[in-house]
Parts: structure tokens; sequence; C-alpha cells
């Protein structure tokens, strides 16, 4: 097992993801240490599956929530009691297995060289990826790039990325948004106009059938309707903040 880091952990939200979570979080926990995990309100029994694996695991930590309150919501609390025990930087993955677990050295690499900027997967996808999923993401990336006036934001939705804990959480405490779905992408936005500049690198992204114990909470008609009231909001403050990000583009 990898000796444990006093900066950078995995923040791993899980909601209700099923048995498979555990290969989740053992394969998260053979390439870093310490990995975290926010149960959010889970009621197919994960949190107490976690539990007894965190029971014979140092460096596995499971913060169980009474409620579901949304992926949002699990990762401000645990970038903040990461925070107030002096990490900072928080790499996310989802709990359903499509994230690549073996990147994470790779990632927490190129934010520890790095240590102002945020590290962003930009997903690779196989051909079992919906076609709709895959051609939907490109209307929310392109207004993400639009917002930030292109700072390079190679993906605004791919959870798999190295967050600096210090910026995320002023933005969070900042505004009551944020707390769902709609929190990757804004994340990145927000956290560009505050000066956090991305990195990009290639990542695959799996999307595992029911019979490979696939879960998927994602709502087409909820959820879209939430990124598109995400981003008319986020125009609104692109629309007032274009001057500084206008003299922010030209100096760079």
């Amino acid at each position: 097992m990898p000796s444990p880091s006093s900066t950078h952990l995995v923040l791993i939200p899980s909601y209700n993801p099923g048995p498979g979570v555990l290969d989740t979080v053992r394969a998260a926990r053979a390439q870093w240490a310490p990995v975290w995990v926010v149960v959010d309100g889970s009621t197919d029994g994960t949190a107490e599956l976690l539990q007894a694996l965190a029971a014979g695991d140092e460096g596995l930590t499971v913060i169980v929530l009474p409620e579901n309150r949304g992926k949002g919501s699990a990762v401000l609390e645990g970038i903040s009691r990461a925070a107030a025990q002096g990490y900072t930087h928080a790499l996310t993955m989802d709990s359903d297995g499509q994230h690549p677990a073996d990147l994470i050295p790779a990632f927490m690499a190129a934010s520890q060289a790095e240590a102002q900027k945020m590290v962003l997967g930009k997903p690779v996808f196989g051909p079992e990826a919906p076609a709709l999923r895959v051609n939907g993401r490109k209307v929310s990336n392109g207004w993400a790039n639009l917002e930030t006036l292109w700072m390079g934001i190679g993906d605004s939705l791919y959870g798999f990325r190295v967050y600096p804990i210090a910026p995320l959480i002023k933005i969070m405490r900042a505004n009551r948004f944020m707390r769902r779905f709609d929190f990757d992408p804004e994340a990145v936005v927000r956290l560009c106009w505050a000066g956090v500049r991305p990195i990009n690198i290639d990542a695959p992204v799996r999307y595992l059938s029911a019979e490979e114990g696939g879960v998927s909470h994602f709502k087409y008609l909820r959820d879209n309707t939430l990124l598109t009231w995400m981003h008319t909001r986020l125009f609104i403050g692109f629309v007032l903040r274009l001057p500084m990000l206008l003299v922010r583009y030209l100096r760079s």
C-alpha cells in the first residue's frame, strides 16, 4: 500500500452505488492514501459495507451523512473536514467504477508540481458510451468555455479531477448552488473566474452495464433542466465579470 500523503487525499462521494463500490475503493486505496468516502445518505447497505472495510484499513475513512444532500454537498462536507486536518488538495472520483483509479498517482503528481492549478480529467470514451451522453456534454462544454473565455476547460462534466481545497471551499460557501449534479461544471467555471487555471489530462471513462453492476442516477430531463438553469446563472455572472476576464485574457 502507498505511504499516506499529508497534503493530497482521494475523496469519493457515494450515493447508492451498489456493492461494486468496494472494488472502486479498493482500487483507489491500492494507488493512494488516504482515501475518504462520503456516504451521501445511501439506503442500499453500502455504508455498512464501507465501514466494515475501513475498520481494517487505517488509510480509509468513511463519513456517513444522515440523508441524501447531493454530490456537491457531499464534496463540501469532505473538503471542509479535510481542510481542518491540514489537507490542501482533493482528487474527486465517482464511486460507481467509471473512473480510472490507476491514474490517481499521475493526477496527484501533476497537482503537486503545479499546486495552484486544478487538474481535470478529459474523458476518453469507449464504444459502450451512450451517444446521447457523449454528444450532450458538448453543449455544457461549449457554454463553460464561453463563460471562462476559453481558459482551457477540456471537459466540464468529468468528475475525475484534483481541486485545490481552499479556493473551492471559499467559492462554495459564498453561494447556495453547486450542491447536486451541477457541482462539477459550476466548480470549474467559478474556479477559473477565481484565477485557478486548469491542467487537462486524458482519462478513460467506463459506462458499466447493469449486468456489470453499473448504477446510474442521471435523469435526463431533471438533470438537463438543472444544467440549463446553472448555465443561465453562470452566463449572467460571466457578463458581469467580462471586463476582468478580458483583461486577464489579454495578459495571458
